[in-house]
């Protein structure tokens, strides 16, 4: 838990709720949150789903894990205290988002199930949608887009989730996407659906 260290601040509650935001959007806010070894297909699958949802005119945003070190979280490296704090904040600014009434995926290894379970407690239940896309880690290296397995083999990098550093697998998912037998516009359908179930949509 992080410790508080702002004093004297008082939360305001505004006019505007989250359902008034969610009524004039015609959808419900919620963060689905992509975790997986690097390679699985995470960002994949989390920009086709945002793409379907937008062809049916669905507010949608991807925060990636990529992208998200480019700028909030660029002080911040792979270490597990690192790799918490990154989670932490990520947590927040979905949090956030889905507030807005956003359907919001984010794409991170998120490797320790009790960081994922940060964004989960402060999301809710019926809003937050743990999905483990996952692959045999043969797949994972033989796609190795950016090259960093080879690098971490080779030990070039450290503490490399699936190769040096440990990935927990999701304990109690909402939804498995195995991108070994599904592709990316299945794997997306699959998200869809289950969204629709849960009357996200």
């Amino acid at each position: 838990m992080t410790k508080q260290k702002a004093t004297n601040v008082t939360w305001h509650e505004h006019t505007i709720t989250q359902e008034h935001r969610e009524q004039l959007l015609n959808q419900k806010g919620a963060v689905l949150w992509f975790t997986g070894l690097s390679g699985s297909g995470k960002s994949t699958v989390a920009n086709e789903v945002a793409y379907q949802l937008h062809q049916q005119g669905k507010l949608t945003y991807v925060l990636d894990g990529d992208n998200i070190r480019h700028g909030l979280n660029k002080n911040l490296g792979f270490s597990p205290e690192d790799r918490a704090e990154n989670i932490r904040r990520i947590s927040e600014v979905a949090n956030l988002f889905c507030d807005a009434g956003i359907i919001t995926m984010t794409a991170f290894i998120s490797p320790y199930q009790k960081d994922r379970n940060i964004c989960r407690q402060l999301v809710g239940e019926g809003r937050f949608f743990e999905i483990h896309v996952m692959a045999c880690l043969d797949t994972c290296e033989q796609r190795d887009p950016k090259g960093l397995y080879k690098k971490a083999r080779s030990g070039e990098i450290k503490e490399f989730t699936g190769i040096s550093a440990p990935y927990e697998v999701p304990d109690k998912p909402e939804l498995i996407i195995d991108t070994d037998k599904y592709n990316v516009e299945e794997s997306a359908q699959l998200v869809i659906q289950k969204l629709q179930e849960s009357k996200i949509l």
